[in-house]
């Protein structure tokens, strides 16, 4: 049996607070690549038909994202950032430039109450900045400071010219995940099985934090947004007894 869910305002986050301000900038309207010319939701960016807004999953942790996003990632509808914000509360989102820096960012970086560190490739840095685990929150966090996570959110190729060139990350430590899974993301396709979406690195982690019902729920929020797009797309019903709405029924019940 297939149902749409009630349609439900959000307030805005930082991603869409962003993606706002990006629209604003633009001299001409953003057309998604392949998407559905039309109404979309404000809250979750898809149709309305096919809104998620009333799953909206906001999850109660001390872990903090932040996301730096390349150019046009807030105004794509499958940038999975935008689940990062619905479901974990400090989460703070960015524009990335190559020329200049939000002075919010570095006041940011410089809160005390944050232990940042960027989440990249170790095979990219130098040896002595790379950690490849993070004690669980659970086992005392080692400065006494909240871990705040720092994403590049973009291409491959974006990611990497943006770790380059953006000194004021220079001096952090960096977080070399290490995952076991293939990617479940379905909406863009990496050539390597290995790369992961934004939200499935986020979700690592918070795994890594010690914040497994997070990350666990930010994992299956992300496969009800890929079913309801992909039901969007193919301009077909969302199934609200399939496999994905019935793991997060599942998981609500746990």
């Amino acid at each position: 049996m297939s149902l749409a869910l009630p349609v439900q305002a959000c307030a805005p986050h930082a991603v869409s607070r962003l993606r706002t301000e990006r629209l604003a900038r633009s001299a001409k309207p953003f057309m998604a690549r392949g998407g559905i010319k039309g109404e979309r939701c404000p809250g979750c960016r898809l149709v309305p038909s096919h809104c998620i807004c009333a799953l909206r999953p906001e999850v109660a942790t001390p872990v903090g994202m932040c996301l730096l996003m390349a150019d046009i990632e807030p105004l794509k509808p499958s940038n999975t950032g935008w689940l990062i914000a619905d479901v974990v509360p400090d989460t703070f989102a960015f524009g990335w430039a190559r020329t200049e820096v939000d002075p919010a960012l570095l006041a940011l970086l410089a809160d005390p109450q944050w232990q940042p560190c960027v989440v990249f490739p170790g095979e990219f840095v130098a040896p002595e900045r790379v950690v490849h685990a993070q004690p669980s929150l659970s086992n005392n966090w080692p400065t006494g400071q909240r871990p705040l996570f720092i994403l590049l959110d973009a291409t491959w190729p974006e990611a990497r010219k943006m770790f380059r060139k953006s000194p004021y990350l220079n001096h952090l430590p960096v977080l070399s995940l290490k995952p076991e899974q293939v990617s479940r993301y379905q909406l863009r396709r990496s050539r390597r099985g290995d790369h992961l979406c934004t939200s499935e690195v986020a979700s690592l982690c918070l795994e890594l934090a010690g914040q497994a019902h997070a990350a666990d729920t930010l994992q299956a929020y992300l496969d009800v947004y890929t079913h309801h797009y992909l039901q969007a797309k193919h301009q077909l019903p969302p199934d609200l007894q399939g496999p994905a709405h019935a793991r997060w029924q599942a998981l609500k019940g746990s």
